[in-house]
């Protein structure tokens, strides 16, 4: 049976489970095992739910699997775009930690609850505030100047630091300090409520992702899904959209972003990954 793929889904109540076209979710359970072939060429998703007019081909290393027609529409009603204004929904504003000094200030919709923060990748997050989407964006940017920090940070570089991240007492002690000094300035939009840190206080991925389980362990990442290329291996971690599995004590690292736009099978009598990986270096002692 061919399955096409739709990425990775962090929503259903915080685990991370591989999502098809037709609706159906894979859940992703450490230890299990987990395999498939790609067919084909990869096309393009389309846009907005809409299909690709001309079932465009697509880059097989590209993380968005759009072509450009469909990259734009998908972007002119995006929130990032602010195209949104009249959006009737609520938004919450919030810090995401990634790395000592690697904080960036975002915003989600409410309903969503953390599963923004887990498909980045955050490694802790805390809530800052709730409201109209305006007066969140006007809070992003206050914040987002106020405190030095970006509202974007590269796949790349979260990936860099996942070796030598500090315990969890220290991450919680940055963002409590960095949340108490954004909840006190000045300028904030009145129609936006500030959320004290309260019960829920700072929430860590760290368990969530399995990063415990990836350090000290050199690995190989998947480049790009290939026509009749393999991926297999047990499940060691998801952390944001890496899929971590153990083939034969090679550590294979898959950016399920890349299999958007694949149709999928199963890897049959496979043996190991066979798609193009590069390697990657151990850094301060783990991966990435």
């Amino acid at each position: 049976m061919e399955w096409r793929s739709a990425g990775l889904s962090w929503a259903d109540g915080g685990r991370a489970g591989l999502v098809w076209e037709r609706g159906d979710v894979s859940p992703l359970v450490v230890g299990r095992r987990v395999g498939f072939r790609a067919l084909g060429r990869r096309e393009c998703v389309g846009a907005r739910g809409n299909p690709c007019p001309v079932g465009a081909v697509v880059p097989g290393r590209g993380t968005q699997a759009r072509c450009a027609d469909c990259a734009r529409l998908d972007r002119a009603h995006s929130v990032a775009a602010d195209t949104l204004a009249d959006d009737p929904r609520t938004y919450r504003v919030y810090l995401a930690w990634f790395g000592a000094g690697m904080v960036k200030v975002g915003l989600t919709r409410e309903e969503r609850g953390p599963a923004r923060l887990l498909e980045q990748g955050a490694v802790a997050f805390a809530w800052l505030g709730r409201g109209p989407l305006m007066a969140a964006r006007r809070a992003e940017e206050l914040l987002r100047v106020a405190l030095g920090v970006p509202d974007r940070i590269s796949y790349a570089r979260k990936r860099a630091v996942r070796a030598g991240l500090p315990g969890q007492d220290e991450r919680r002690r940055e963002l409590e300090r960095m949340h108490g000094f954004a909840l006190a300035l000045d300028g904030w939009p009145e129609s936006l409520e500030r959320m004290p840190l309260g019960e829920q206080g700072v929430v860590d991925h760290g368990e969530a992702f399995g990063l415990a389980r990836l350090a000290g362990v050199g690995g190989f990442a998947v480049t790009e899904l290939v026509d009749g290329g393999v991926v297999l291996g047990d499940l060691v971690a998801v952390a944001g959209p890496d899929v971590c599995l153990d083939d034969g004590g090679r550590l294979i690292v898959l950016d399920s972003r890349l299999l958007r736009g694949w149709r999928l099978e199963g890897a049959g009598d496979a043996e190991r990954t066979t798609v193009p990986v590069r390697e990657v270096p151990l850094v301060q002692g783990g991966l990435f």
